[in-house]
């Protein structure tokens, strides 16, 4: 019975498309802890096919597919050409969703929570001035008390008017540092990966390492190099494929 397997994660490169199907890299990290005695796993890259007809069914895009989580269910193969299989084992997908991304989902709540106690503070604000109102309406008193009272009205408004602009200022943001060297910040999604980067695999024990460094520092070792007008990579696949993993949006480059 052929083996079945399963692997949830993003693409870590371009979709790539062909006469009737489709095919992006993946990958997934072995178990944090081994028997003892044995060598700790690591990186096992992937090269998933998926029929076109399939593919369309989920939605995604060739940018989406590198930003959105997926679980695709399948059988391996070791019968496809390397040029069309950069990955260490070949998956035939048979079932592909998009999982739903957690944290767009407590972002949403987190702001239904707020708007919330919004509405509720905006129906008192409504119900306050009714009850002043109510309060100077009696025509007994004096013309000049209501003037007073009016111009008493006015002045807590001048100035609680310097107070409320002082918090509508925007707060700068810190800039996060950047690695030695670097000339400028790109966008990500912008960066294009040659076919030559694709059919090659960085070694996964170094790519490790450059991945606790981000998590320990906040940012890249070295920056990308890439072309300046056509944004096309000329080195740093390994970084490339770091920042894709760590889910980087802006990455640091120099440029060729």
């Amino acid at each position: 019975m052929p083996h079945k397997m399963t692997l949830t994660g993003s693409a870590t490169g371009p979709l790539r498309e062909y006469d009737r199907y489709v095919a992006f890299d993946m990958r997934e990290k072995g178990s944090p802890s081994a028997p003892k005695g044995l060598k700790k796993s690591t990186f096992i890259s992937y090269t998933v096919f998926v029929a076109k007809k399939a593919f369309n069914k989920t939605g995604l895009t060739k940018k989406s597919i590198m930003h959105e989580k997926i679980l695709v269910q399948g059988e391996p193969t070791l019968d496809i050409p390397i040029d069309e299989c950069p990955g260490e084992i070949g998956i035939i997908c048979f079932q592909i969703t998009v999982l739903p991304n957690k944290n767009d989902k407590e972002a949403n709540e987190s702001k239904d929570k707020k708007e919330a106690p919004q509405e509720v503070s905006k129906a008192q604000q409504e119900v306050a001035p009714t009850k002043q109102e109510e309060k100077q309406d009696p025509v007994s008193q004096p013309i000049a008390k209501e003037e007073k009272q009016d111009a008493e009205t006015v002045q807590p408004e001048v100035k609680k008017t310097p107070v409320q602009e002082q918090k509508a200022a925007p707060q700068k943001k810190q800039q996060p540092i950047q690695p030695k060297g670097t000339k400028d910040v790109v966008n990500f999604e912008d960066i294009i990966v040659p076919e030559a980067f694709l059919k090659t695999r960085p070694n996964p024990v170094k790519t490790e390492e450059v991945i606790e460094f981000v998590k320990r520092t906040g940012h890249l070792d070295k920056p990308l190099t890439i072309e300046k007008e056509s944004k096309i990579l000329k080195d740093g696949y390994r970084r490339y494929i770091v920042a894709k993993t760590v889910k980087m949006d802006k990455v640091p480059v120099v440029y060729a």
